[in-house]
């Protein structure tokens, strides 16, 4: 049911791009047409609704993308909300340690596993006729949780971290993990790389998927992540390419106008 669950249990590099301002399933099928296999809708950092994530969430599979939401705190109903809505998985931020893994996945997986209230059958599963011992079965299965990995603390953790049934994946945030260490945006500094390692070795000792996000436009780099192996990269967002692109057809259109 889950393509990306799928395609990272086979090994392969799952590339991923962040909504933040679109809202039409347009974006998606842009991401689609680009090659991506998934989108991931970004409520930490943006003012898009619950009702525009579901709709980008349930449009999302049919293109053959897999919808994942970062959702913007801990709070089991911000969880179960956004997989009640057609989320394949959740993105949680700031993950420092096992308790909060384990309370993550409490809110995310049904009983046995945690403690999701059941609905029935869900946009995420095409809302499918089946019995209800299915839906949770299929849903704890197929429902990706991954633990955003931010502070030095997190780091020191990740062991721990990766160590909690239920969680699939630990992924690296860049940018505030290396604003935490007080290197903001130095991404090459050998301090964030010796963290980049020690997830790494976290996640190979507990079978978890190393993702990694926050890394744009430095091939040298992210392939030194993959041979570390990050199976999970989250290479730009919807502002981000936006913005690339209309920063240099201006400049472009600039030089030719000062030749002209």
């Amino acid at each position: 049911m889950n393509a990306v669950r799928q395609k990272l249990e086979q090994g392969a590099v799952v590339l991923c791009m962040g909504l933040r301002q679109a809202r039409s399933l347009d974006i998606v099928m842009m991401a689609a047409a680009a090659g991506f296999d998934s989108v991931y809708v970004d409520l930490e950092h943006s003012p898009l609704s619950l009702e525009t994530t579901a709709m980008l969430c349930t449009g999302t599979p049919g293109l053959g993308l897999t919808p994942i939401v970062r959702v913007p705190s801990h709070a089991p109903d911000a969880i179960s909300r956004v997989l009640d809505s057609g989320a394949q998985g959740v993105l949680v931020p700031h993950v420092n340690t096992a308790d909060q893994a384990r309370a993550v996945v409490s809110a995310a997986r049904f009983p046995p596993v945690g403690k999701r209230s059941v609905m029935g059958s869900t946009p995420a599963l095409g809302y499918r006729s089946m019995p209800l011992a299915q839906v949770i079965e299929t849903l704890n299965r197929e429902t990706l949780i991954i633990a955003m990995i931010e502070t030095p603390q997190a780091v020191e953790c990740s062991d721990d971290i990766a160590a909690v049934e239920g969680i699939n994946m630990l992924l690296i945030g860049s940018n505030d993990l290396c604003t935490e260490m007080g290197i903001p945006g130095q991404l090459r500094d050998p301090r964030l790389m010796a963290a980049y390692e020690r997830v790494a070795a976290s996640c190979r000792a507990h079978g978890k998927v190393l993702g990694v996000g926050g890394i744009r436009g430095d091939v040298e780099l992210q392939s030194r992540l993959i041979a570390l192996g990050a199976r999970f990269l989250i290479a730009g967002s919807d502002t981000s390419y936006l913005d690339t692109a209309m920063r240099k057809d201006v400049q472009t259109l600039r030089a030719v106008l000062s030749g002209a």
